[in-house]
């Protein structure tokens, strides 16, 4: 392929018309959107490769490419999957090992956090494009009006009446905005790292479902209530991106959510509120966890890609030190990709234009996903259950929750929904006789 690229470019024949074109899967977030833009770095030094960009919404993005992968469809070349898929996949031998990534790209760099949730028997099967944990992002401005001052560490009793004050909805201000739609990944991720501070657990040691239990009343009894108190019109609907919009817009006192959001609602450019921003850990309850979770967007390699060297290229450059000050470069360090490079912590510049990035990186130190809960589990992952049935199971809770949320039944009719369904799930699983 090389030698007639070459030799069509002595005769004066156009490379492009020859180039491979590796289709690449990724999420409608703030920093893919910004790598799409930035990929000419990447063309000029690989006439040979052409991409072609399909851009989802989380959820959708997560049915397609795991539809994909498991019936062995070929439709991608690259995948942006998370901390939960890897692991999983990288064992089933669906997903190429990156082993040729390139003598300058420093594996070891790699957060040791994020680092071991992408790697399967020592190798790594998925290249951590943005690490992130979670924390509470404010208004100061509105904070002060309230007569509070967040701690560094605070309560969700404190975030209960810090929403309070803060709420005024004749102006159009609501004092929190959480994530509402349902989604395994959207709402339950949420949920499920707030559950963990509550002392609830998806399942108990012997895999039996627990949402019967008063740690996952005690939950929904404290964020219905709370959104429906200071939260914005339809939260039932808010993911990530409806949030962002919302706390960008002005909207929003408190938001709970992806320390990945850090930079964008401090950058000017795309929040009205930029200079009014602090940042705090995610809530407590004194019970020794925060509600706090631990997850990277990645890239990786389906072992059906026929294009796997080309496709290995890509995800060295999306995901390099390079590439990092390529966004510094056109962007600002503050609007790099965070979380996955020990170097960056270390990085001068990027600490002076990240006033978010020792809190990004504690948060990311402090969640444990061998040890999630207060009581014991049989399982591993901070907002899932690393198990391949979780993304069904939780997709389901995740419909009664928003459910809940939106009023269309009661907190109680959906955790006896979701615990009916999750039993049913786990015996048919085989998890429980």
């Amino acid at each position: 392929m090389k030698s007639l690229l070459g030799a069509c470019a002595l005769a004066g024949f156009s490379l492009s018309a020859y180039a491979e074109t590796l289709t690449i899967a990724t999420v409608n977030n703030g920093d893919m959107i910004r790598m799409q833009k930035l990929t000419d770095d990447f063309t000029a030094k690989n006439p040979d490769i052409k991409l072609n960009w399909v851009t989802l919404e989380e959820n959708t993005l997560r049915q397609k490419v795991t539809t994909d992968i498991a019936t062995k469809g070929g439709q991608f070349d690259v995948l942006t999957i998370g901390t939960y898929e890897v692991p999983i996949w990288g064992k089933k031998g669906w997903l190429v090992p990156l082993d040729n990534l390139g003598a300058d790209y420093d594996v070891d760099d790699l957060l040791p956090a994020i680092r071991s949730g992408l790697t399967v028997d020592g190798k790594l099967f998925a290249a951590p494009f943005y690490g992130e944990s979670s924390m509470v992002m404010y208004r100061k401005d509105l904070m002060d009006k309230a007569g509070l001052k967040m701690p560094d560490a605070p309560t969700w009793t404190f975030i209960k009446e810090a929403a309070d004050k803060m709420t005024d909805k004749a102006a159009g201000v609501y004092g929190i905005c959480l994530r509402g739609k349902a989604g395994w990944g959207e709402n339950m991720a949420f949920l499920s790292a707030t559950a963990n501070s509550f002392g609830a657990r998806w399942f108990d040691e012997k895999w039996n479902a627990q949402f019967n239990t008063p740690e996952w009343k005690a939950t929904l009894d404290y964020y219905v209530p709370l959104m429906k108190a200071d939260g914005p019109p339809g939260a039932s609907s808010n993911g990530f991106n409806e949030n962002l919009a919302l706390f960008n817009d002005g909207k929003c006192g408190m938001w709970i959510d992806a320390t990945v959001a850090a930079s964008f609602v401090s950058d000017p450019k795309q929040s009205k509120v930029a200079d009014k921003v602090g940042f705090a850990l995610a809530p407590d309850n004194g019970l020794g966890k925060r509600g706090n979770w631990l997850w990277a967007w990645s890239l990786a390699i389906p072992a059906g890609s026929k294009k796997t060297a080309d496709a290995e290229k890509f995800v060295s450059w999306a995901t390099s030190k390079h590439y990092t000050e390529v966004v510094a470069g056109k962007e600002g360090w503050a609007n790099v990709p965070p979380g996955t490079r020990t170097s960056l912590y270390k990085n001068a510049d990027y600490l002076k234009a990240a006033p978010f990035a020792q809190m990004t990186l504690d948060s990311i130190d402090a969640a444990d996903p061998t040890h999630p809960t207060v009581k014991p589990v049989p399982y591993t992952g901070v907002q899932f259950v690393a198990i391949p049935e979780f993304q069904g199971i939780a997709t389901n809770v995740g419909q009664q929750f928003s459910a809940a949320l939106a009023g269309t039944e009661t907190v109680d009719a959906a955790l006896a929904a979701a615990q009916a369904s999750t039993e049913s799930a786990m015996k048919k699983a085989g998890y429980v006789k």
